[in-house]
């Protein structure tokens, strides 16, 4: 009968609208809202949204981004990166017939700790040899793992969304065989360091009121 008279108490609460508001990688901004009569309710939500979306640039809108609600403050639900995700759609529309897709699975160690997989793809003009495709890979493999070396999280997120990883194999692939194009099609956070786990991400402090 507790139970129940618990249950039914928190059913009567007013349920409050948060605003989710972006990571610090990408500039904390809020880009949603979600709802709850207890703000622990919200924290371990999984959330979505475009790099469009947060960017206002409808050019990216084939980027996905997922974030977990980790923290409530206020009015306002803080998340973290989970990972991205090139949309099906426009994956499918860079494979052309009579040309080679080379996909790549890239484990690194930010200098921050976190173990991120990285899924850089490389999109070729006509059909490679099956000894260019292998060098391709092998290529794209070796500049992640170069890059990630001397970036933290933040960093390796940015270059991998903002295109400078998919620039960076291109610039160096297209010696191999001729590509028309290289996207990072997704990435992964697989692990967390442990301080990062035991302790909430911070958030902004709220300003204080002027006289």
């Amino acid at each position: 009968m507790a139970r129940r008279s618990q249950r039914k108490a928190e059913s009567r609460k007013a349920k409050q609208w948060y605003k989710v508001v972006s990571p610090e990688m990408f500039g904390r901004v809020p880009f949603g809202e979600t709802v709850a009569n207890d703000p622990e309710r919200v924290v371990g939500r999984i959330v979505e949204t475009t790099l469009g979306d947060l960017t206002n640039n409808f050019s990216k809108q084939n980027t996905k981004l997922k974030f977990k609600i980790d923290r409530v403050a206020g009015d306002s639900a803080y998340t973290k990166f989970l990972g991205h995700e090139m949309t099906t759609d426009y994956v499918r529309s860079l494979v052309k017939r009579r040309t080679s897709r080379i996909d790549s699975i890239v484990d690194v160690v930010t200098t921050d700790g976190y173990h991120v997989r990285v899924k850089p793809s490389c999109f070729t003009v006509k059909r490679a040899r099956a000894n260019q495709v292998k060098s391709i890979r092998e290529l794209s493999k070796r500049v992640v793992l170069e890059r990630s070396k001397s970036l933290d999280l933040n960093q390796l997120i940015q270059e991998a969304v903002g295109g400078k990883i998919s620039l960076d194999i291109y610039k160096e692939a297209k010696a191999i065989y001729p590509l028309r194009r290289v996207e990072v099609r997704k990435t992964e956070i697989k692990s967390e360091p442990v301080m990062a786990t035991a302790m909430p991400s911070p958030v902004p402090e709220a300003p204080t009121a002027q006289s």
